[in-house]
C-alpha cells in the first residue's frame, strides 16, 4: 500500500537508552523543540532525495566456478547526488543481474544501471535514464565529518515496509576499521543509530547535510562511511571513468610503544613513529623505504607510536589520488630523511573478495585449479603473481587416489615454479614429457599421464556438465 501525498507517513526509529521507539506520525504536526525541528528538516530532505533500491543478483558458485548460483532478491537504500545519479552501497548491487529504483510514495519501479562500483569502500553509483523518474528529485549536499557526541540522523528503507525510517543516534567514535563487504580498512563513523537490513546505502544527516552513508551494523551499533571516503570515491569516478581504488604505501609496520625499542632505533624523546618491517615490491615505496626505517610523519602529520596521531596514518594515504606526491619523513640509522613518493594503489596477491564476475578457473584431467582467496597477508614478489590452488579433484580413473588433495596450494608444474593461473595453464599445455608432475604444498605430488589426461578431460567435462576447460579470461592465450 502506497501513501498519498496529502498525508505522508514516516516511520521514525529513534534510539533512547538502548530502546527503539517506532512511531508513525504526520508531518503536519511538527513539534517545537530543536531536536524535533532538526528531524523535520531531515524528513523534508529525505522525501525528495532518498530512494529504495531493488536488486536481483546471482553470485558465483565457489565449488563450481563455471556457473552462478540461483538468483536472489534484496533491497537497500540510496540517495540523489549531483548530475542525476544515485549513490548506494556496493553490497546492495553486488553481482547484480537487474536493478530497479523507486521514489518515496510512488508505486513505480524504474530500471537502473550500475555506472561504477567501489567494492573496497562499499559504494556504487547508479544511473536512471527515465526523465520521469527525476521529476521533483533533488540532490543532497555533503557536509563535514561530525565530532564524537554529535547527533546524526540515519535515513533509509528497512526491510519489511515501504516507509522511510529515520533513526537518531550519537556519534561515539571515528576510526579506521575493516569494512565487512571488502575486508578493506578505511575510515568509519560509529554511532548508536542502528543500521537495519535495508537501510544500507541511505544517507546520514547532520545540519541538513549528508555526513556519511550507512553501510553496516551490529546490534544497536551502526557504521557510516564518512564524507572524505565518499567524496574520494565520487571524484575518482568522475576523473577516471571508473574508481581507481585506494592508494597504499605498501608497507607492514610495528608499533614503537616500548621505550627500549625506540632507544635501540635511535629515536629522540620527542620523536614518535612506527617501524617498517616489510615493503611490497609492487608498491611505489619499494626501493625508497627500507626495512628498519622508522616512519615519523606523512605530509607533515606526525605518526604516533601506535600508528595514530589524530587518526590512523593509513587514512591519510588512502585519501591520496593515484600518482599524487606524498612526503614521508623517516629515521634511518639515527638520521632523518625526507622522501617524495608518487603513491599508487597496490594490487593484493590474493583477492579475498570478488564480485560482479565469474572466477577464473582451469581444468585438466579432473583437476580444478583456481586463484586462491584464503591466504591473505602474503606479499607478492612481482606483478601478476597469484597463489594457485587445486580447488577440487573430480573423480575419474586418471585421478584415483588424489581426491584427498582438495584445497591444496600448487607450487610447481614439471619442476617450474607456478606464477599464476595463466602460467599454470601454459606449463600444462606445453608439457612435452610422458608424465605430468604437479607439486603441491606439504610435499604432496600428483603424477598424471599427460596424453591420457588430455584424452580424459573432455569426457570428464561432459560427465560433470562443465561447459569449458577454462574461464573466458584464459581463453585468449
Amino acid at each position: 500500500m502506497f501513501i498519498g501525498s496529502a498525508r505522508i507517513l514516516i516511520l521514525r526509529c529513534s534510539n533512547t537508552s538502548s530502546q527503539s521507539v517506532n512511531t508513525t506520525f504526520s508531518r503536519r504536526f511538527s513539534s517545537v523543540p530543536a531536536a524535533a525541528n532538526a528531524q523535520d528538516s531531515v524528513i523534508d530532505l529525505a522525501l525528495n532525495s532518498v530512494v529504495k533500491v531493488f536488486c536481483s543478483s546471482s553470485k558465483s558458485n565457489v565449488l563450481q566456478p563455471w556457473q552462478k548460483n540461483l538468483s536472489r532478491q534484496c533491497s537497500g537504500s540510496g540517495f540523489v547526488i549531483s548530475n542525476n545519479k544515485i549513490l548506494t552501497n556496493a553490497h546492495v548491487v553486488a553481482d547484480h543481474t537487474f536493478v530497479q529504483v523507486r521514489k518515496h510514495g510512488s508505486p513505480t519501479k524504474f530500471k537502473a544501471e550500475v555506472e561504477s562500483v567501489g567494492h573496497a569502500c562499499d559504494l556504487a553509483i547508479l544511473k536512471i535514464k527515465s526523465k520521469t523518474f527525476w521529476k521533483d528529485l533533488k540532490p543532497l549536499d555533503f557536509g563535514d565529518v561530525p565530532f564524537p557526541k554529535e547527533t546524526v540522523f540515519v535515513v533509509g528503507y528497512p526491510r519489511g515496509g515501504d516507509n522511510i525510517c529515520i533513526t537518531k543516534g550519537v556519534v561515539s567514535r571515528i576510526e579506521v576499521t575493516r569494512y565487512s563487504h571488502s575486508k578493506t580498512s578505511l575510515m568509519t563513523i560509529q554511532t548508536d543509530a542502528a543500521v537495519n537490513h535495508g537501510n544500507s546505502g541511505g544517507p546520514a544527516f547532520m545540519d541538513n547535510k549528508v555526513v556519511g552513508v550507512a553501510f553496516q551494523g551490529f546490534k544497536n551499533t551502526g557504521y557510516i562511511i564518512p564524507t572524505p571516503v565518499v567524496k574520494h570515491f565520487i571524484s575518482g569516478v568522475e576523473e577516471n571513468g571508473k574508481f581507481p581504488g585506494f592508494c597504499s604505501l605498501g608497507i607492514s609496520c610495528q608499533h614503537m610503544q616500548n621505550a627500549r625499542m625506540r632507544n635501540y632505533f635511535k629515536m629522540t624523546p620527542k620523536m614518535t613513529g612506527i617501524l617498517i618491517k616489510r615493503i611490497n615490491p609492487l608498491s611505489s615505496s619499494y626501493g625508497i623505504l627500507k626495512k628498519d626505517d622508522v616512519l615519523l610523519s606523512i605530509d607533515g602529520v606526525s605518526i604516533g607510536n601506535d600508528e595514530t596521531e589524530s587518526i590512523n596514518f593509513s587514512h591519510l594515504v588512502s585519501m591520496k589520488k593515484p600518482r599524487e606526491t606524498t612526503t614521508l619523513k623517516v629515521l634511518r640509522d639515527g638520521k632523518t630523511h625526507e622522501f617524495n613518493i608518487n603513491i599508487t594503489p597496490v594490487e593484493p596477491l590474493i583477492q579475498v573478495c570478488q564480485f560482479d564476475k565469474l572466477p577464473s578457473y582451469y581444468i585438466f584431467a579432473g583437476l580444478v585449479f583456481l586463484p586462491s582467496t584464503t591466504q591473505p597477508g602474503t606479499i607478492p614478489k612481482k606483478a601478476g603473481e597469484q597463489i594457485v590452488q587445486l580447488s577440487q579433484v573430480l573423480e575419474d580413473e586418471t585421478t584415483v587416489g588424489y581426491t584427498f588433495l582438495n584445497n591444496s596450494r600448487v607450487k610447481k608444474v614439471n619442476g617450474v615454479q607456478v606464477e599464476n593461473l595463466k602460467h599454470l595453464r601454459q606449463l600444462i599445455e606445453k608439457c612435452c614429457t610422458d608424465d605430468l608432475r604437479i607439486d603441491l604444498e606439504n610435499d604432496n605430488t600428483i603424477i598424471i599421464g599427460y596424453k591420457s589426461g588430455k584424452r580424459a578431460t573432455p569426457k570428464i567435462l561432459k560427465r560433470y556438465g562443465i561447459p569449458s576447460t577454462m574461464s573466458k579470461d584464459l581463453q585468449s592465450l
